[in-house]
């Protein structure tokens, strides 16, 4: 207990910590020393942010894939996929519905649609900034070129979400294809923060094949990209892919993740992520109460959102956007905090 203890203060001061105590801490992680942690990341989150929870308007756009990652439902060999495109029309009347609620950031999500050529996604991007130029446009798109990153950041995307999954070659390799590499991932991290993207990574919680010291490494890896957003939740199975008799995540160890974020990453913004409100009917107040401090209500038409399948029972599939939102700010109103219109950009350490 008192190592634990003494682990999250140096945590605290130091901002790092090695291999061997990353997983000392995740090992003997505790009820009490969760509580404790958790209490000192709502510290720190209501220092740098007070109880604002921000809101970002997910945008799921394509569900066509062409990667066959292991514990995906989008996974290109599922053919049992309903597939669908948005067109630019209706990603700009979603848009329009999400800024009447209130939403100043949109994320445009999809799979790695080959459709998705860089004009394509260049002509979504400046629709969208042409009638919302207040508005923030997060991508998640997968991988793709140094060059193509580039030329949607000058397009006038302002951000990108590309969660590693883990940092881990040998677990990456249990979770993926072998087309596909954790180097090359990295990399395209690497480089969407060098074009200037506020850029974000992830990871999932309880993936088949994680183990403490791949957790270890997932934080190490985030400690040294240091990134302005951090998305991770808990593994989800799919009964459509290879993983779907695995064991899913928890709660208590996406919590204590969420509350290890906060500590490391002061200013990072942190959502408390659908996958945790799949799992527990109040996983997103447990997030917030963690460390998290940003909620992404689903904007996609109702007539998709079954299709864009990641993981079995998605919660607010058939719920309209503006349910969703009251919902989620008299849910976060129950636990002191209010959910702002405000882009909620990343802010440097003063």
């Amino acid at each position: 207990m008192k190592n634990a203890l003494s682990l999250i203060e140096k945590l605290n001061q130091e901002k790092k910590l090695e291999m061997e105590e990353w997983i000392f801490l995740i090992e003997n992680r505790r009820e009490k020393i969760a509580e404790t942690l958790f209490a000192l990341a709502r510290d720190i989150q209501k220092q740098h942010f007070g109880n604002k929870i921000y809101t970002r308007g997910l945008i799921e756009y394509t569900n066509y894939c062409k990667n066959n990652c292991y514990y995906c439902g989008i996974r290109r060999d599922n053919k049992s996929v309903e597939r669908y495109r948005l067109t630019v029309e209706e990603i700009l009347d979603c848009c329009r519905r999400g800024y009447a609620l209130g939403f100043r950031t949109f994320v445009l999500q999809g799979g790695e649609d080959g459709y998705d050529t860089d004009e394509r996604v260049e002509e979504i991007i400046r629709s969208v900034k042409q009638r919302y130029p207040d508005c923030a446009i997060t991508l998640s798109l997968g991988e793709r070129s140094y060059k193509s990153y580039l030329r949607l950041y000058q397009a006038g995307a302002d951000r990108y979400l590309l969660r590693h999954e883990t940092a881990q070659k040998e677990h990456y390799e249990i979770l993926h294809p072998p087309e596909l590499s954790e180097a090359n991932r990295k990399q395209c991290l690497y480089n969407l923060k060098k074009i200037g993207y506020q850029t974000g990574t992830g990871f999932m919680v309880g993936s088949p094949g994680q183990t403490p010291q791949s957790l270890a490494e997932d934080l190490i890896f985030i400690q040294e990209l240091n990134p302005h957003m951090v998305g991770i939740g808990p593994f989800v199975p799919h009964h459509e892919t290879p993983f779907a008799k695995e064991k899913g995540g928890t709660v208590e160890l996406t919590l204590y993740m969420l509350g290890l974020l906060r500590v490391m990453l002061p200013n990072v913004l942190l959502p408390a992520t659908t996958a945790l409100g799949t799992i527990d009917p109040r996983g997103r107040e447990k997030g917030i109460l963690a460390g998290a401090n940003v909620v992404m209500p689903n904007l996609s038409p109702l007539g998709v959102r079954k299709k864009y399948e990641l993981y079995d029972n998605k919660i607010c599939t058939g719920e309209e956007a503006a349910e969703c939102r009251q919902c989620l700010a008299s849910r976060m109103k129950e636990i002191g905090y209010e959910l702002v219109v405000d882009r909620g950009d990343y802010k440097e350490e003063n």
